[in-house]
C-alpha cells in the first residue's frame, strides 16, 4: 500500500491536533486562582476587598505586614467556595516566619471570628527557628493540632514548597513536594475524635463544612504564595 506525500502530512497533522487538543484539555480542568499581578478573585475575611498589607510582588502575593494598620491585615479568602477539589500552590516563608492554608472556610463574621473557627489549616512554618515548630502537630506541613505530617519535605527558608490540598468526599490528603505527608478521612467518627482531643475541641462547627472558601493566613510574619491553581473533583 502506498500513500502520497501529501496524504500522510495530512495523517500528521490530524494525529498532532488531536494530541494537542487532548493536552488542552486535560489542561483546562487547573483554573487560575492568582492571576499573578492583582488579588482579583480574592478579600480580605469578612470585608469586602483584600487589605493592603497582601501586596503582588514578582508574580506572588507577599504578606507585608511593615507600616501597615490593622485595617490593612487580615487572611486573604477566595472570592469563591469550593467543595471537592485539588488545590495546589508554592510557598515560600520568611525566617521564623509563621502562616497557613485553611480551607473549607464558612465565611460568616458573625459566627466566626476568624477564618481557623471554622476550616481546618495546612501549616506553613520556618519549623527550626518559629515556637511552633516544637510544638507536636504544629510543624510545616501537618494538619495543624491534628496530625503530623509523616515525613518533614520543607525545603529551607527562602526556598519554595509545592503544597497540595486534596479534599474528595471526605478524603483528605496532603503533598509537600511531591510526597504525600498526610491522609485522613474527614466527618466520620474518627475525625471528631481527632477535633475532640485538640485545641478546636470547644470551637462549635470547626472541621464540620464539606463546602468553603480557602484562606492564605496574616500570622504576623511575612509569607509569599504563588502558583495558586485549583482542580474541582
Amino acid at each position: 500500500m502506498t500513500f502520497k506525500i501529501s496524504t500522510i502530512i495530512t495523517l500528521l497533522a490530524v494525529i498532532v491536533g488531536s494530541s494537542a487538543n487532548e493536552v488542552s484539555a486535560q489542561e483546562g480542568e487547573w483554573v487560575s486562582l492568582f492571576d499573578g499581578k492583582t488579588t482579583k478573585g480574592w478579600h480580605t475575611y469578612g470585608k469586602a476587598k483584600a487589605g493592603a498589607a497582601w501586596e503582588v510582588s514578582d508574580g506572588a502575593l507577599h504578606l507585608n505586614i511593615d507600616g501597615k494598620t490593622q485595617d490593612d491585615r487580615g487572611d486573604l479568602v477566595t472570592d469563591k467556595e469550593y467543595e471537592n477539589y485539588h488545590l495546589k500552590l508554592e510557598w515560600k516563608i520568611s525566617e521564623g516566619g509563621n502562616s497557613g492554608v485553611i480551607f473549607n472556610i464558612h465565611e460568616d463574621k458573625d459566627k466566626y471570628a476568624n477564618t481557623y473557627n471554622s476550616g481546618p489549616e495546612m501549616q506553613v512554618l520556618d519549623s527550626d527557628n518559629h515556637p511552633d515548630g516544637k510544638i507536636f502537630k504544629h510543624r510545616a506541613g501537618d494538619l495543624y493540632d491534628l496530625i503530623p505530617s509523616s515525613s518533614e519535605p520543607a525545603k529551607p527558608v527562602g526556598e519554595w514548597n509545592l503544597a497540595e490540598i486534596i479534599s474528595n468526599n471526605g478524603k483528605l490528603q496532603f503533598f509537600l513536594n511531591g510526597v504525600n505527608i498526610v491522609t485522613t478521612t474527614m466527618y466520620n467518627d474518627e475525625w471528631k475524635a481527632l477535633i475532640a482531643g485538640s485545641k478546636f475541641a470547644e470551637w462549635p462547627g470547626f472541621g464540620t463544612y464539606k463546602k468553603g472558601k480557602i484562606a492564605l493566613q496574616d500570622h504576623n510574619d511575612k509569607v509569599w504564595f504563588r502558583n495558586i491553581q485549583i482542580k474541582e473533583l
